[in-house]
């Protein structure tokens, strides 16, 4: 397996496994030509095993599925990579995306993200997350789908049960008839079409709930809060008539065709995720030749979402308001995404960034660090602010950068959230980025200070 970090300028496949030989070098660069330098939305759309969240990036609007899930460069074949993290492969090849924070095969700083974006209580994990197996994280994202999925209620479908009574409603048995009531005893033999709870799709949640109960650390994604206790116990009552751990196959089989039901929309992306975690072994290990397969993340939105838990008590995170509470640059048109407002005074407005922005010195040097600071004097100017920040991930220890906007009392502030890498356990992990994040946040809430 080939493994790399993001935001990677670039290293060649012999760095990234010394013992490959030439052929297998040629083999793995031939494979990765069909998944690198290709826009992620293109890879979807005809790779059914290849999954990306957040699934919609269009919503989001970074973009992110018009870009690559790496680059590659045909001259000095340098792969090249970006935001994104996870797990990608076709064929024999297998490319793990690490984060940047990443020590060895131990990415606590992905799990940490995760588990606090989707509402895990991570203080709960006393083991350690899993180093071999990227499908783990498949797990974070079932309690996600299941509580979307729930709120349009429990998934109903038609089902043919057949009676053998006297309230006949439905269409007669001729056969089953006079194989079990001759001589007539006042019965009729009858099926009807019903709608049922127990059901194909609700099976395969079930069998999903089951195996995560099998993992080391599943059972506390099953009880991580009141709502997930009551779903998780709402669909394991309505199979338990029916439910038979060893017809998973079968069940597995009878969910290949997605839900097209037009009231029940969410469960069609519940569907894909339980049938991922039940079927990640035959993904990773048995994937069909030429068939390109992957679970990736975009650490850019990952990271957004991460800092909006770590400070929604003091900032406002207007990418999670509706429509109708959308910013503009002008009246009433041309939308502006400013990733954090503060709900106090004086008025701060800042930027979540997942790049390496410590090493963007110079503005001018960089067009892309260029874009990303005007961008913030513009939130700044539009909410009439004298301070902005751009918060970044950085190894180890704080970082803290500020500028003087010339002629104004405007500053711009970059901020790096220490990321521990040398953590000796996921446990310490967690105790050294509350820390961390404690310490962020009493930097952005304190009181303006001259420069």
């Amino acid at each position: 397996m080939l493994r790399t970090t993001d935001n990677n300028c670039g290293k060649t496949l012999k760095e990234l496994d010394e013992h490959l030989s030439e052929k297998e070098l040629d083999e793995h660069w031939e494979n990765l030509l069909s998944i690198g330098n290709c826009k992620i939305e293109d890879l979807c759309k005809n790779s059914p095993d290849l999954f990306i969240f957040p699934k919609s990036s269009e919503k989001y609007h970074d973009d992110i599925e018009k870009s690559p899930i790496f680059s590659l460069q045909e001259k000095d074949k340098k792969l090249i990579t970006s935001n994104i993290m996870g797990f990608v492969g076709k064929n024999e090849t297998q490319l793990t995306i690490s984060s940047r924070f990443a020590k060895d095969e131990n990415d606590y700083f992905l799990h940490y993200m995760l588990q606090k974006v989707f509402s895990i209580n991570i203080f709960k994990f006393e083991q350690t997350p899993n180093k071999e197996n990227i499908w783990d994280f498949l797990l974070y994202l079932f309690p996600y789908y299941l509580k979307k999925a729930y709120k349009q209620s429990l998934y109903k479908a038609y089902k043919r049960e057949e009676y053998n009574d006297a309230n006949i409603k439905g269409t007669t048995d001729v056969k089953r008839h006079i194989r079990t009531n001759i001589p007539f005893c006042g019965k009729v033999a009858y099926s009807m079409r019903e709608h049922n709870y127990d059901n194909t799709l609700n099976q395969l949640i079930r069998h999903t709930i089951e195996h995560i109960r099998t993992h080391p650390w599943g059972s506390n994604l099953l009880t991580s809060d009141s709502e997930m206790r009551d779903i998780v116990s709402k669909f394991c009552f309505i199979t338990q008539q029916t439910y038979n751990k060893n017809a998973r196959q079968k069940i597995i089989s009878a969910n290949l065709k997605p839900v097209s039901h037009p009231y029940f929309t969410e469960y069609k992306e519940l569907q894909k995720i339980c049938l991922r975690i039940l079927r990640h072994e035959k993904i990773t290990f048995g994937a069909k030749n030429d068939k390109i397969y992957g679970l990736l993340f975009d650490g850019a939105w990952l990271w957004e979402e991460y800092l909006n838990k770590v400070l929604q008590d003091n900032f406002i995170h207007p990418e999670n308001k509706t429509k109708k509470d959308k910013e503009y640059l002008f009246e009433n048109f041309q939308p502006i995404y400013p990733d954090f407002i503060s709900k106090e005074q004086p008025i701060k407005v800042g930027d979540a960034k997942y790049i390496p922005l410590e090493n963007k010195k110079n503005i001018g040097d960089d067009e892309k660090a260029t874009s990303i600071y005007y961008k913030t004097i513009t939130y700044m100017y539009r909410f009439n602010s004298t301070e902005g920040f751009l918060l970044f991930p950085h190894p180890e220890i704080s970082f803290d950068e500020k500028y003087k906007i010339k002629d104004t009392d405007g500053s711009l502030r970059k901020l790096g959230l220490a990321i521990p890498k040398n953590a000796e356990s996921f446990i310490d992990f967690q105790n050294a980025m509350r820390e961390n994040e404690e310490s962020i946040k009493n930097e952005l809430i304190k009181n303006s200070q001259s420069y």
